[in-house]
């Protein structure tokens, strides 16, 4: 346990039931300097960074949906496939991956170093401790600066799927550097790492009408798939393939 409950606002993600009970396991400093928290409410786990709503262990399906599809999207007879996702946060979107035979390898890149110590504990039964598996490789790393690097190198490693589930969206970024994965130069990036035939996907916890039409001037196919949560708009999945 790192630290003790302090007076602090958050914002709820869903519904609760009257009487779970809450409590703050863990107050640290996360990677960008903020106030990153672990609660249990319950039997599940949340995650908030600065007082906002980050992520639950109550769902998962959206997230799940986008590994899903990047997938299913594949070329047919495709196997030993390579994925890379951007964000551990509670494990849903490397656990799918892991369930799929066509896959060999995950790389997981997760800025906060905590987060990915709380699967060793907490957070691991949720995703059945995703980091374990031999196939599965996370990387602390900041996802920005780690594309950069690695779509620089002269040969890179490419990818078949890549996903995105880093922060709430395009237009909604909590740590403040994420905003250039969605921009031309970070989405020129994206697509020197994917391999022929490759899958780009993005989560958002909304739809962003201006993204879909950058990823339209980029991608031959995009594909644009809503999810319904328990309240509020529907999670948005973005599939781009055939960069143009």
């Amino acid at each position: 346990m790192w630290g003790m409950d302090q007076p602090t606002t958050y914002t709820a993600p869903v519904s609760r039931e009257p009487e779970e009970e809450t409590a703050t396991l863990a107050r640290v400093t996360g990677e960008t300097g903020g106030d990153l928290v672990l609660r249990r409410v319950g039997a599940h786990y949340e995650i908030y960074s600065n007082g906002v709503f980050l992520m639950d262990t109550r769902d998962g399906t959206s997230e799940r949906e986008m590994v899903r599809a990047s997938l299913a999207a594949l070329p047919a007879g495709r196997s030993r496939s390579r994925v890379l996702i951007g964000g551990l946060g509670v494990g849903f979107s490397a656990r799918e991956a892991l369930e799929h035979p066509r896959v060999a390898v995950v790389d997981v890149v997760e800025l906060e170093s905590h987060v990915i110590a709380w699967h060793d504990g907490e957070l691991g039964e949720a995703a059945e401790y995703v980091h374990r598996d031999p196939r599965c490789r996370v990387v602390n790393a900041d996802i920005v600066a780690w594309l950069e690097e690695a779509s620089s190198a002269a040969a890179p490693v490419r990818y078949d799927a890549i996903c995105l589930d880093t922060d709430n969206g395009p237009d909604w970024t909590v740590v403040e550097n994420n905003n250039r994965l969605y921009e031309a130069a970070g989405l020129d990036r994206l697509t020197r790492l994917l391999a022929p035939g490759g899958v780009l996907a993005f989560w958002s916890a909304n739809a962003v009408p201006a993204f879909e039409e950058s990823l339209r001037g980029r991608f031959a196919s995009v594909e644009v798939i809503e999810v319904p949560v328990a309240r509020g708009v529907p999670d948005t999945v973005y599939l781009a393939r055939e960069p143009r």
